[in-house]
């Protein structure tokens, strides 16, 4: 037989799984040291810059 389950304790469950993944997500995304996250933009500038000087045409100009 199947085990039966409350489904307002699982839907409760489910909402507080959801809400501690989301806090999980914004701890990672803010809890960075100010050194951290400059680090991560430099970074992704440099990318750009690389990504950038390796094109072999310059973009084309779009007309308005």
């Amino acid at each position: 037989m199947a085990e039966i389950i409350n489904l307002r304790m699982a839907r409760k469950a489910q909402t507080r799984e959801a809400k501690a993944a989301m806090a999980a997500a914004n701890r990672a995304r803010h809890g960075q040291p100010k050194a951290a996250k400059a680090a991560a933009a430099q970074e992704a500038a440099r990318a750009d810059r690389l990504i950038e000087g390796a094109r072999r045409e310059p973009p084309l100009e779009q007309e308005s």
